[in-house]
């Protein structure tokens, strides 16, 4: 969609031919049949844009909720853009932070954006993509927010007027998306300069711990148990060296290194009647133990991100399970085993044990009515098979 297509769409003809497709999509229309019906009123074009409109909203509902059928997209944009919950929580720190100013160095279309001016920030955004600049003026303008946006290069904006700067930079190569440093756009040097100051920079969660610069502190962020990204927090804003923060739909729960008495301290012990898997985000900010000490518990083997101990919590950290039983570990006993008990529906959950569950599921070819859920892991550095039960 080129720009003098998406500012017809924003006009009286052009939202009309977008309610019609969302009719026609709604109606259980396909994409060709929707199409086709569209183009008797219009070019193929503008009825191309509208449909795609109408597809990508409903994609766009798992990152934005009931947002979504207000606001517009293109596909490489949707991908990128932050969930809007973990947007809005990123806006908050920097609420509290006291930043009453924010510009957003690569805005895309606006998420962040929108995430901050709803907290009552004044909000700039700036992006080298003119599209991606219209759409996002057009998506502050359907939320009623203001905030001022513009074609323009990251790395030349005078960003120092503002209380806080953020950065998403893109994070892909010619051969797709990359986690190396060196591919991203604005470079790392860029990035390294910015967080010089008060500011926070959207990274890859998969970020190594020593990339980190000093002084500046690493966010790993978790939605509905899924890791969804990691931020550095600059300046100011750093109040810890590392955290996680687990947002759900019973609110958001967060907990720091300054929290983490450290593996010494938590041990490695026997495996008890219960067992924790920690939430991917305290996996990556390294803060197990942190979590294991809340719950009283140790861990299975230094290197692996299980948790056990003798009583029953509940945790946003880590989703627990009872242990019910110690099953054999090699295949033919374990499918033995299964069998005798009647399961037919397996999960298998796994760390520090070279397995493919899908593979094993497989191999195991079960059938019975009963469900189970096994896990799979090291003790002691001996392949073990525990039988759990979710809490």
């Amino acid at each position: 969609m080129d720009l003098e297509t998406f500012r017809w769409l924003l006009g009286d003809d052009g939202q009309a031919l977008l309610a019609e497709a969302s009719d026609l999509v709604a109606g259980g229309a396909d994409a060709l049949a929707a199409g086709s019906a569209l183009r008797r009123t219009t070019t193929a074009e503008r009825a191309a844009a509208a449909l795609t409109q109408v597809m990508l909203r409903e994609r766009a509902a798992a990152k934005f909720g009931d947002l979504a059928p207000r606001l517009y997209f293109t596909p490489d944009a949707l991908e990128q853009a932050t969930r809007f919950r973990v947007a809005e929580h990123r806006a908050g720190r920097a609420a509290a932070f006291g930043a009453r100013t924010l510009i957003d160095l690569g805005c895309g279309i606006g998420g962040d954006l929108m995430a901050a001016a709803r907290t009552g920030m004044i909000c700039a955004g700036v992006d080298l993509d003119p599209v991606r600049v219209a759409i996002a003026e057009a998506n502050l303008a359907a939320l009623g927010l203001t905030g001022a946006v513009q074609v323009a290069d990251a790395t030349t904006v005078l960003h120092e007027t503002f209380d806080l700067a953020f950065a998403d930079p893109a994070r892909r190569s010619g051969a797709g998306r990359s986690f190396r440093v060196e591919d991203w756009t604005p470079p790392w040097e860029w990035v390294q300069g910015l967080l010089a100051r008060d500011a926070c920079v959207k990274v890859a969660p998969g970020i190594p711990h020593s990339l980190v610069p000093d002084g500046v502190e690493a966010e790993w962020v978790s939605d509905d148990g899924e890791v969804k990204e990691a931020a550095l927090w600059a300046g100011r804003t750093a109040t810890a060296r590392r955290r996680a923060t687990v947002i759900g739909d019973g609110g958001l729960a967060t907990v720091t290194d300054e929290e983490d008495p450290g593996p010494a301290a938590v041990g490695v012990r026997a495996v008890g009647a219960y067992l924790y898997e920690p939430d991917g985000a305290v996996v990556r900010a390294g803060l197990v133990t942190a979590v294991a000490a809340t719950l009283g518990a140790g861990l299975l083997d230094e290197r692996i991100a299980y948790v056990t101990g003798d009583n029953a919590f509940r945790t946003p950290f880590a989703r627990g399970y009872r242990v019910l039983e110690e099953l054999p570990y090699r295949e033919k006993q374990l499918k033995a085993a299964l069998r005798e008990r009647g399961v037919g529906r397996l999960t298998i959950k796994k760390r520090g044990v070279e397995v493919v569950p899908e593979t094993l599921r497989k191999r195991l070819a079960l059938s019975g009515d009963a469900e189970a859920t096994i896990v799979l892991t090291r003790v002691a550095g001996e392949g073990t098979a525990l039988l759990v039960e979710p809490l």
